[in-house]
């Protein structure tokens, strides 16, 4: 019966939307214990450690915990493991089940989040879950886990989105853990686009993981005791340490990655002397549990509880792929051979910071080839291994580049940067917390002290000069604000300006191609996760949410502990400059950002909100509740930018009550012109030898159409070949018949929603089309009204001659190929359907909603009254030749549009732009 209702459900449609319920019931509960948790205060001298999201203790967390528990100084301390689960990691708990100092978590757990709120001390080499806020007199150090040879956050393909949970935990953490110059210029700053924004102290001092790449007698004789464990008895042998990546091309079915390891260890054994080598396997956590059940590799399979790095302190020739273990390594001087059968492939869909050519080692593409370098490093004279002679200058490179400070004490530098306070501190003695949280959790960071730490060590400065700005871009739905906010980050000066972008991450493939659109000079802040609220949270949160701050009130001012928590999980010790609302329709986000430290607060009026907020949908007000509670918010942002003067004037009348007269300003979007002129175009440059083969085609007269592609391919590339059919099916779609006879296309875009009154349009045309037959009518958008509109054309019998195209990947080539533009709507802020109209050349009849002049100027287009019969007059006009292609420059208005933004968000002086470049400001 229960597998039946499973089915059944399934099959109704409701296990999905049970499922999305019960997910939110989760996190709901989640944020309420965590909540619930940080009520406590936090307990000084503890400290929480997590290594791959609880996969075990290993790592550099594994490294510096071990020091702080072996050395006096730090005898105080307790110290919380989070592993993700206490049975299968039970051999590790038991190793320190005898001492009172260490205890364990399971990740996900109440006894989790309450070691993640209440611990002083937090220790990640991966990251936190969406629920982490770093609070006060919390000191959070993120240690990752290698220097990368994989491509990491931006520098993968469109990688951007997926560093949303990473760059959320690394602006919150106190400090940052780089083992070398190429982590933190490659990885940190550029990779995850740190620099400038981050606040804390980068430790560049070497990996304390490394260490244990130097053991003494003790830790050697321990090693082997936990290798013959697993069934890996020590026998004189030396070791060859196959350490591949995990490539994440088989996460749900990781024994497929356990059977070709299997089958790569036992084809390299056939060809190696199995006398005097064995080969070990060091795999990643993803694929453990699979290959812990392949029979046939017992015996070879390091188990996951020992740390990489204490086997590469016994490890005589490391073999790899991918896998950053091999900087680690080069600590040891010792030969490393990579093994990549599929380096193209690797590198293009991944992507790789070097090329085979430049690795400190062989790189092997078949295990003969493997074998053939293997025997290259055993010295002919007295059977030693050594680094093969043509590799010797770049691993000596390499060693200077990549592991400079690791040297067997790097964990007690880095534990006297981040914990060297507790060392000195007297027997008994404890600083007052809240004193300590007042100058912030790291204050003005660690002196430079013992253990060898240096003051080269700690990197404090990050800045580079530009001033940093953050946007709320809304939920990135196509619609004109999202059009505007992406024309937007193309013309900000990027030289001048540090840009973060805030948004609502959602995986809707509509939202997130619109991401991807974002300039890739932009840093992105995407938002997952909730608020943490505890239950009596709950009532004030959604008080503020509904009504706003109190009425007169700055919200930038004072404690407001829900909203500060929710900007400190979302953007951590960030500071700004400058903060904008481009959105500015959500009560929510205004409210975060209005916690932001920044010299000006500004939010964006795109129309009528007044009249926004009684605009009634199907008998409702669906927008009225969360304007009012927005409009609640503006006394506390320093200037309410509309997009034109005149709706500037519009909404300094109708919202007076909410902020005083000087702060409403305006300033024009700004438009994508250049993009949108590529959009309607393909770049035609013919291929060499294009003149002959033109002179060909044309000189056969030939109708086959095999013959005209192949000739074709001789003249254009393939890209430009697909770009230009894929513009001719567009247009095929909509102007089957191409350009017909004496036929006037009329064509309009936008949301087909009251405000834009489409059908007043729709009216309009039917008179026109009665006396002139040979129009027709494109409607390109979607929206509430789509069914209404549909409905009104056919009872107007215009079904012939209006057609509904929906949302379009490229409105702009249909746009184009009309004739003349018309908007309907009875208000707008600035319509930049408008401006890119009068880009692509098309005469425009629109109404005189309030803010027309700022869209049209004086002498370009035809601006007529908002009823039927005027804007069916503009029509026959257009249809008569009295309306011409408006004259515009888009480059000359972008600049001027710019320089209202600037000084519309606080930007000092009088900006002064030209050809996109801020001179002054």
């Amino acid at each position: 019966m229960g597998k039946f209702s499973v089915e059944h459900l399934k099959e109704s449609g409701q296990y999905k939307v049970l499922a999305k319920q019960a997910e939110r019931a989760r996190r709901l509960a989640t944020a309420e214990r965590y909540a619930r948790a940080r009520s406590a205060p936090v307990r000084t001298g503890t400290v929480l450690y997590e290594s791959f999201s609880g996969n075990g203790m290993l790592c550099n967390p594994e490294a510096i915990f071990r020091h702080l528990l072996g050395d006096p100084q730090y005898r105080h301390l307790r110290h919380v493991w989070a592993l993700s689960s206490l049975e299968e990691h039970a051999g590790t708990v038991a190793e320190f089940a005898e001492d009172p100092r260490v205890s364990f978590v399971e990740t996900g757990s109440a006894a989790y989040l309450e070691a993640m709120a209440e611990a002083q001390y937090l220790v990640n080499n991966s990251t936190f879950p969406w629920t982490f806020a770093k609070r006060p007199g919390q000191v959070y150090l993120n240690t990752w886990h290698g220097t990368p040879l994989k491509a990491m956050g931006y520098h993968v393909p469109d990688g951007g989105p997926d560093t949303r949970n990473i760059i959320r935990n690394f602006v919150q953490a106190d400090y940052l853990l780089s083992p070398n110059p190429f982590t933190t210029e490659q990885m940190y700053y550029a990779g995850y686009k740190l620099r400038n924004i981050f606040e804390g102290t980068i430790i560049q001092a070497g990996y304390p993981r490394i260490d244990h790449q130097w053991p003494d007698a003790p830790a050697r004789a321990d090693l082997w005791t936990r290798l013959a464990a697993a069934g890996i008895a020590e026998d004189g042998r030396r070791i060859i340490l196959y350490a591949p990546t995990w490539k994440g091309d088989s996460f749900y079915n990781p024994a497929n990655d356990a059977a070709r390891l299997l089958h790569t260890v036992r084809a390299l054994e056939e060809r190696i002397d199995t006398t005097r080598f064995r080969v070990l396997l060091k795999i990643h956590q993803v694929v453990y549990a699979a290959a812990r059940q392949t029979p046939g590799l017992e015996g070879y399979l390091v188990p996951n509880a020992v740390p990489a790095n204490r086997v590469l302190g016994i490890t005589d020739v490391l073999v790899t792929d991918y896998s950053s273990i091999f900087y680690d390594f080069l600590a040891t001087g010792r030969p490393i051979l990579f093994y990549t059968p599929d380096w193209e492939d690797y590198a293009e869909g991944r992507g790789l910071y070097r090329n085979p050519d430049s690795l400190p080692g062989p790189v092997a593409r078949t295990l003969p080839d493997l074998a053939a370098h293997l025997a290259g490093c055993v010295r002919q004279s007295d059977g030693g291994l050594e680094v093969p002679e043509p590799w010797r200058r770049q691993y000596g490179q390499d060693v200077r580049d990549y592991v400079p400070d690791d040297d067997g004490k790097a964990t007690e530098r880095v534990v006297e940067a981040v914990f060297g306070q507790e060392a000195r501190l007297p027997s008994g003695a404890r600083p007052d917390l809240e004193k300590r949280s007042a100058q912030g959790s790291s204050a003005q960071g660690p002196s430079a002290q013992g253990a060898g730490l240096e003051e080269r060590h700690l990197l404090r400065d990050h800045s580079d000069g530009r001033q940093k700005l953050l946007v709320y871009a809304g939920g990135l739905v196509s619609n004109g604000i999202t059009t505007s906010f992406l024309n937007l980050m193309e013309n900000i000066d990027h030289e001048k300006f540090d840009v973060s972008v805030w948004y609502s991450y959602s995986s809707h493939a509509d939202r997130a191609a619109n991401a991807l659109r974002i300039n890739p000079n932009v840093r992105l802040f995407p938002r997952a996760g909730g608020p943490i609220l505890g239950l009596a949270d709950r009532f004030r949160y959604r008080r503020t949410l509904d009504h706003g701050p109190a009425p007169g009130a700055d919200f930038r001012a004072g404690a407001q502990p829900i909203w500060d928590t929710e900007w400190t999980r979302c953007f951590g010790q960030s500071r700004f400059d400058y903060i904008v609302d481009f959105s500015g329709y959500s009560p929510f986000w205004s409210l975060v950002l209005l916690r932001g430290k920044a010299r000006k607060h500004s939010i964006w009026a795109h129309n009528d909100l007044f009249a926004e907020a009684g605009k009634v949908i199907n008998g409702k007000q669906p927008h009225r509740a969360h304007l009012m509670s927005l409009f609640a918010t503006y006394r506390s942002f320093d200037a309410i930018v509309s997009v034109s003067p005149g709706l500037a004037r519009v909404n300094a009348t109708n919202l007076a009550e909410y902020a005083p007269a000087h702060s409403f300003v305006s300033a024009r979007n700004s438009l994508a012109y250049r993009r949108l002129q590529a959009m309607v175009s393909t770049e035609r440059t013919p291929l060499p030898g294009a003149d002959a083969a033109f002179a060909e085609l044309y000189g056969s007269g030939s109708r086959d159409l095999s013959y005209i592609m192949r000739t074709l391919r001789r003249i254009y590339t393939d890209a430009t070949i697909d770009a230009e059919l894929g513009h001719q099916r567009t247009l095929d779609a909509f102007f089957p018949e191409g350009h017909q006879d004496g036929v006037q296309t009329f064509v309009t875009v936008g949301r087909l929603s009251p405000e834009k009154n489409q059908a007043r349009l729709l009216r309009a045309f039917a008179q026109v089309h009665a006396t002139r037959p040979k129009t027709r009518l494109l409607v390109i958008g979607s929206g509430p009204l789509e069914k209404d509109l549909r409905q009104l054309a056919s009872d107007l019998r215009l079904d012939r001659c209006v057609s509904f195209t929906g949302q379009l990947a490229n409105p702009y080539l249909v746009m184009e190929a009309a004739d003349c533009f018309v908007l309907s709507s009875d208000y707008e802020g600035l319509p930049m359907v408008i401006l890119e109209a009068m880009v692509l050349g098309l005469p425009v009849v629109t109404t005189a909603f309030g803010s027309v002049e700022s869209a049209v100027p004086p002498g370009q287009g035809l601006v007529v009254e908002r009823d039927d019969d005027a804007l069916a007059a503009g029509l026959l006009a257009f249809l008569d030749g009295k309306v011409a292609p408006a004259e515009f420059d888009p480059a000359a208005y972008n600049d001027r549009a710019m320089e209202e933004f600037y000084r519309a968000i606080g930007v000092a002086g009088n900006p002064v732009v030209e050809d996109g470049r801020l001179l002054e400001g």
